[in-house]
């Protein structure tokens, strides 16, 4: 017969699931005129039922549920190492500070050296290179496909180049096979932002592989609006042994120790071992091989990941049909808007549709304006050309800080007629025909009014 513990716990578990029918489960369908997000949480109650239990065994840093997740998602990508932390922005940093550990000998990164990247995209994957000293080198990206203009690199090397560091845009995989061989030939770390593109593939020399996973280290997110989500949360992950004890110590504390939460003395030299210029047998435990940070995430947030991650393929496979069930009924348009293309030998896992505005009569504010009044929610391209952000003033008084290589011809063009639209799991057919046809009103109602488009 179950314990009185088990028996209150199993009667608020119980409790929980008849909260989430009553509360979330028979919210009405969508109908004309709602709010369309483009992204968001998207669950059911193995996700609040997960995060009670954690609550209720009131372990509140890592455990059993951070274990549990950190396991099933190497398993799921095919990796042998992740290590949870507390965003996507986190898991760039943690990524980018394990490549400039004097444990790499020749092959850290120091300041000035370069990093090759893009302009294009989110803060958060240049960030840790400039905060660092290094010098990012801003590329252009291609249209249709939004990613690295892969020609050139080579422009882009010089004697200073440590590794190249850049996202999979929006879930479209960036040219694998030429970044991996320009990176392998040339002894360089790649780091793959794989934040907006968790489930994508693509096809690696015969083998189709998951983004994050062919690069010496990958990242994910887990914010509301990405594939799975813990609210927050992020994860770090590689097949390096080195790499990874690496991003476990600048995320716990910059340490040397590598006990688990609770446990002490797994190396069982605890006080046995002198370190640099510490006395004989100093606590292991308060050791530090790098200055670190504390970037962990809760079990909290890890609890939910267990549940999101058993539903991901499915959240993959819906991604895939909305974006194709959108791209469908926009195709009529292509005279005026240039629609997303995915990379060639890839199989996205999408994470928005992305538009760009081909005429340059068509007013993009205007024409997210109309849509935004419609309900449908509209995003741009994040930072867009980051070169030309406030923040960037700084760095532009000193030359040296980052390089640009050519134009950056289609990064400012994405900056002034790009935006994309949702197509999570929460989106159906209704309201893609809704997104559609809301865009195809705009630009007639423009034609109507004898614009040239």
């Amino acid at each position: 017969m179950p314990d009185k513990e088990s028996l209150l716990r199993l009667n608020i578990l119980e409790n929980v699931r008849e909260y989430y029918d009553e509360v979330f489960k028979n919210k009405e369908d969508w109908t004309e005129g709602n709010k369309i997000n483009y992204g968001g949480r998207y669950f059911d109650e193995d996700e609040m039922i997960n995060l009670t239990e954690a609550t209720l065994d009131f372990w509140l840093t890592t455990g059993r549920f951070c274990d549990k997740f950190e396991k099933e998602f190497a398993q799921f990508l095919g990796v042998k190492y992740c290590s949870l932390t507390n965003s996507g922005s986190s898991a760039n940093l943690l990524a980018f500070m394990a490549l400039t550990s004097p444990k790499l000998k020749d092959r850290r990164i120091k300041k000035g050296d370069e990093v090759i990247t893009v302009a294009a995209g989110f803060p958060t994957t240049i960030a840790p290179i400039l905060q660092y000293g290094a010098v990012p080198v801003f590329v252009d990206i291609t249209l249709p496909i939004y990613n690295i203009d892969v020609n050139l690199l080579d422009d882009a090397l010089s004697d200073k180049t440590k590794a190249v560091m850049i996202a999979h845009t929006l879930g479209n995989p960036f040219n694998l096979e030429r970044v991996k061989e320009f990176c392998d030939k040339n002894n360089l770390w790649l780091i793959e932002d794989n934040c907006d593109a968790l489930g994508s593939q693509y096809e690696f020399k015969g083998e189709l592989k998951y983004t994050g996973t062919i690069g010496d280290i990958g990242t994910s997110s887990f914010y509301p609006p990405h594939h799975i989500t813990m609210g927050e949360g992020g994860a770090v992950y590689t097949n390096n042994v080195i790499l990874n004890k690496i991003i476990e110590s600048f995320r716990d504390w910059g340490r040397d120790c590598y006990c688990k939460s609770g446990c002490d003395n797994t190396c069982k030299k605890r006080f046995d071992v002198k370190y640099g210029d510490m006395p004989l047998g100093y606590d292991h435990k308060y050791i530090y091989s790098h200055l670190g940070y504390n970037l962990k995430v809760t079990e909290m947030q890890a609890s939910i990941g267990c549940a999101q991650i058993k539903k991901l393929p499915k959240f993959i496979e819906r991604r895939r049909v909305n974006w194709e069930l959108l791209k469908n009924k926009l195709k009529h348009l292509d005279e005026y808007l240039i629609l997303p293309v995915a990379e060639k030998n890839s199989k996205p896992s999408w994470f928005g549709f992305l538009i760009t505005i081909k005429d340059p009569s068509i007013n993009r504010r205007d024409l997210l304006q109309y849509l935004e009044d419609k309900g449908i929610q509209t995003r741009l391209l994040f930072a867009g050309n980051i070169t030309r952000q406030p923040l960037f003033e700084e760095y532009k008084r000193n030359k040296e800080s980052y390089r640009i290589v050519g134009k950056l011809t289609n990064t400012d063009l994405i900056t002034t007629n790009s935006f994309w639209l949702g197509v999570y799991p929460g989106i159906n057919e209704n309201m893609i025909n809704y997104m559609a046809s809301s865009i195809e009103e705009f630009i007639m109602k423009n034609i109507r009014k004898g614009i040239k488009l």
